[in-house]
């Protein structure tokens, strides 16, 4: 799984507070880097001041590259970038206040091509973000948030411009692909004024909603990152009593876990990568995590199995929160520096020792079956509540 950094799109009475769900997470991608489902190319926001303009890195080849695409007119701070896996990158652009315009830019010879696709009003208090990259790497798809509901839309891949796609009650933020298709999305949702729940949006049946988290009645549960071959789920709830990172199986019967040592009391620990292909083995995936400090920010390696997380340095010019894992297990962390703008450094992450023996249980995890029609889709039902289980590894 790849993943890019973000910054969460809070809703406006300031209740989520900060709840960074750095990877597949709806953003304004102009921090950082965005790299696609594949791992094959990514984008950013170069330069600056007022001379920014977006930059294509690409990653699968012998050594990353990357390629200006500058315009007669520089892009504004608020831009937002996404890679597409052919190489061409979706631009986002709010104008007049109320419009986002998007094309795609593609290098042609010195100059930047560039393809309008159409635009999507966001008037008022409505604020438009794009959704992570597409499993697909066809699509790109954008989440438009009103006070009372939350439309989303297929902004490029479509046959007629920009295409709403689903509208879903609430005010949702984050944004999580849950298969490999594009099929099933997972947003954060408030309803009503209530707790924040996860819930699955099938876009194939017209954005029929699929509670996903539900931990207590009261809980604010979010979902941050999941790993379509293991089925891994990595969320954030307040459910033991505080914010607490945890993790959880799609269509198992297992417990939520909450691992004390993803918990440090003088730093934020966020996941951004999760290991791929790892096919019915979430306990062995390896996950990256971001963790900040007044000193700055380094990496976490962690697996679901493991009783402890390994801390690693960032290389100088990290795209701090941004990343991929190989399935092999090496983890490739890009970075920019005035010497090297851009490039890879890959980690192998450590050997970890035995089973997690102090993991705090909470709620079992999703279940799912068939989709009627079409592909097998992993259809996930509601965490319910579960008992503790006084530190015993759940089995």
């Amino acid at each position: 799984m790849t993943a890019c950094a973000i910054e969460t799109a809070a809703e406006d009475d300031g209740r989520d507070g900060e709840h960074p769900g750095r990877g597949a997470r709806a953003t304004e991608f102009t921090a950082g880097l965005t790299i696609t489902a594949n791992g094959a190319y990514a984008a950013r926001l170069a330069g600056g001041g007022d001379a920014l303009y977006a930059e294509r890195w690409t990653l699968d080849g012998p050594e990353p590259y990357a390629v200006p695409l500058p315009l007669d007119q520089p892009e504004e701070p608020g831009t937002q970038l996404l890679p597409l896996a052919d190489g061409r990158v979706l631009v986002a652009r709010r104008v007049d206040g109320r419009r986002n315009t998007f094309s795609l830019l593609y290098p042609t010879g010195p100059a930047t091509g560039e393809l309008p696709l159409g635009a999507v009003e966001a008037p008022g208090s409505e604020r438009l973000v794009l959704l992570p990259p597409s499993p697909d790497g066809i699509g790109a798809y954008a989440m438009c948030v009103g006070p009372e509901t939350t439309t989303l839309w297929l902004v490029a891949g479509g046959a007629f411009g920009p295409e709403r796609v689903a509208e879903v009650r609430g005010r949702c933020t984050g944004g999580v692909w849950l298969d490999r298709t594009g099929r099933m999305l997972a947003l954060d949702r408030r309803l009503d004024g209530g707790p924040v729940k996860a819930v699955a949006v099938d876009l194939e049946r017209g954005g029929e909603v699929t509670p996903l988290l539900q931990i207590t009645e009261d809980s604010d549960d979010r979902l941050l990152l999941a790993d379509p071959d293991s089925g891994l789920l990595l969320l954030r709830s307040d459910a033991p009593g505080h914010d607490r990172l945890g993790w959880g199986v799609l269509g198992s019967l297992l417990p939520v876990r909450f691992p004390e040592c993803l918990r440090l009391d003088d730093a934020a620990v966020t996941p951004f990568a999760v290991q791929p292909g790892q096919v019915l083995m979430p306990e062995t995936c390896a996950v990256a995590l971001r963790i900040d400090a007044a000193g700055g920010s380094w990496v976490g390696t962690w697996q679901p199995m493991s009783r402890r997380m390994g801390q690693l340095a960032a290389p100088v010019g990290w795209l701090a929160g941004t990343g991929l894992w190989t399935a092999g297990g090496v983890l490739r962390l890009p970075y920019a520096t005035a010497g090297a703008p851009c490039g890879l450094a890959d980690v192998e992450a450590p050997p970890e020792p035995g089973p997690e023996p102090d993991a705090v249980v909470a709620a079992p995890a999703a279940g799912g079956g068939a989709a009627a029609e079409g592909p097998r889709v992993c259809r996930p039902v509601p965490l319910q509540q579960a008992p503790l289980t006084d530190g015993k590894p759940a089995g």
